[in-house]
């Protein structure tokens, strides 16, 4: 091996173990388009915020679920199913 691929390949390893602690101990993100809000913000005609529209994207719940999570999900309900 190249002496440049060994620390890829750890930093690679490490990054995605990392990913996997959180997903495991937080499976569900703020929503990208409101925040985590639920909510899109508006500025009435003084200027100051006030609440908008329920989030479309996550219907004003404020979180999403990780794509790793998600994967998690799906890979488990498959063997699950194939085991029964």
């Amino acid at each position: 091996m190249t002496p440049l691929l060994l620390p890829a390949i750890a930093a690679t390893l490490l990054v995605t173990l990392g990913y996997s602690a959180l997903c495991a101990a937080s499976p569900f993100g703020n929503c990208r388009r409101c925040r985590g809000l639920g909510f899109a913000l508006k500025n009435d005609r003084h200027g100051n915020p006030k609440r908008g529209r329920i989030c479309r994207r996550c219907h004003g719940a404020g979180k999403r679920i990780r794509i790793g999570r998600h994967l998690y999900n799906l890979a488990h309900a498959t063997w699950r199913s194939g085991t029964r």
